[in-house]
């Protein structure tokens, strides 16, 4: 394998440790959606060094700026209303990171996500996280962490969930769970035992997902 051109290595380096996890899920030459694509730094690096079809939407004006500035192709949706204008199947990836607590309708977007994509992946603040829970018994407050840095007044999360809650979530919705990590505040992969462990220990989730279909599957991504 030949070693990455300064170029590629640039980008890579700019990628939080999450959103590596995310770009080596991801098989190259994909058609990849990037739902709240932010700066666009994960599009920008699966595009240039994956090779993928890459298409993104960002709320902010700013983050769509940011992002066609580097010359990707992204346009201003919002993941509530806008994702029912693509089609099914229409891309073999969707992703949505550190987005889908600031929805109205996390259920409605998930069903979404994975009718228009082949695989969706989605990660999210995890909020049964021990400090989180110990907070709001001895505080008595909303807590604020690294993964949750705003205070409940000032922030654009509006519906937290723990772990447990999504995997139910996805079971009353038909949907099917390939895979789950566990994250640490960083976005680093963390190793738990048990779903129970997990729910109580991690700061932050990943899952893939998709709907469940008669044909076979993609192959999941080589050291999966």
């Amino acid at each position: 394998m030949t070693p990455p051109d300064g170029a590629v290595a640039a980008r890579h380096a700019r990628l939080r440790p999450d959103l590596q996890l995310i770009a080596d899920m991801i098989r190259p030459g994909s058609r990849v959606l990037d739902v709240g694509c932010g700066d666009g730094a994960l599009l920008d690096y699966l595009v240039h060094a994956k090779g993928v079809i890459g298409r993104g939407m960002e709320l902010s004006q700013a983050g769509v700026n940011a992002t066609v500035s580097q010359g990707l192709s992204v346009i201003q949706g919002d993941a509530d209303t806008d994702l029912k204008d693509y089609p099914d199947d229409a891309f073999d990836y969707v992703v949505l990171s550190q987005t889908l607590q600031a929805t109205r309708d996390p259920r409605h977007v998930l069903d979404n996500l994975v009718r228009i994509g082949r695989r969706a992946i989605v990660s999210f603040p995890n909020f049964g996280y021990w400090r989180v829970r110990l907070n709001l018994l001895f505080a008595g407050r909303m807590p604020v962490t690294d993964c949750l840095p705003g205070a409940w007044y000032d922030t654009p999360n509006i519906h937290l969930c723990t772990i447990r809650d999504f995997i139910i979530l996805c079971q009353e919705n038909a949907i099917t769970i390939e895979r789950m990590l566990v994250l640490d505040a960083r976005g680093r992969r963390k190793k738990l035992p048990s779903l129970g462990l997990a729910n109580l220990l991690a700061e932050q989730a990943m899952f893939v997902l998709c709907r469940h279909r008669a044909e076979q599957p993609l192959p999941s991504p080589a050291g999966a």
